[in-house]
């Protein structure tokens, strides 16, 4: 620990400190509390939208084999065009929310194509965008997670370091000071004995 001046000054310093940490202290409790819930939510969220995609997975299977159909290039139907994601702030920090996928849209004709390629069409889509909802999920609770880890690890600092230290000084400080006047006091009177001795001394000489 460095060592610090013993000093009103420094006294004056160090309390100001404290305030300044005790003020801030219970704003980075809060910031950690809704990271924290925020971070349950979105990962409940994530697990229910991945049974969600389980379940859709599991339809699909039964008539998967259709999808090998070489008459049909599925491919040139299921290319997302772009994700559109919106940006929500939790305690300061932004993260990304999905909101859907742009599909190229793709003319056929109706007659020339299996009949069930329509629903094929939409089952995968509906996976593709469940798929794509996971990984946003997922980039969120990372960013959370992380900013998690700093807060938290600010926290501690606070608890542990810097209002504890600020505490000490201002206490060795204080204690410094304390001795200082007491000293002085001390110093006072016999200053004043010895000059009523001389006064008293000279009175008799």
């Amino acid at each position: 620990m460095a060592k610090i001046k013993l000093t009103k000054g420094e006294l004056k310093r160090q309390r100001d400190a404290l305030k300044q940490f005790q003020r801030y202290l219970p704003t980075l409790q809060l910031k950690k509390q809704q990271l924290q819930l925020e971070i349950l939510q979105q990962t409940s969220l994530l697990q229910e939208k991945k049974q969600i995609l389980i379940k859709k997975r599991q339809a699909i299977e039964p008539w998967a084999g259709l999808l090998a159909d070489p008459q049909v290039d599925l491919k040139l139907f299921l290319k997302p065009e772009k994700i559109i994601t919106r940006l929500k702030n939790i305690a300061g920090t932004d993260i990304p929310v999905f909101d859907t996928v742009e599909f190229h849209i793709v003319d056929y004709d109706l007659f020339a194509m299996p009949l069930w390629l329509d629903l094929a069409i939409e089952a995968l889509k509906e996976a593709i965008i469940l798929n794509k909802a996971i990984l946003v999920l997922g980039e969120g609770i990372s960013i959370l997670r992380h900013q998690l880890r700093i807060t938290a690890q600010r926290v501690n600092l606070f608890e542990k370091v810097k209002i504890p230290s600020a505490e000490e000084n201002i206490r060795l400080i204080k204690i410094y000071i304390g001795d200082q006047m007491a000293n002085a006091v001390g110093r006072s009177k016999i200053a004043k004995r010895k000059i009523e001795e001389f006064i008293l001394e000279g009175a008799i000489a």
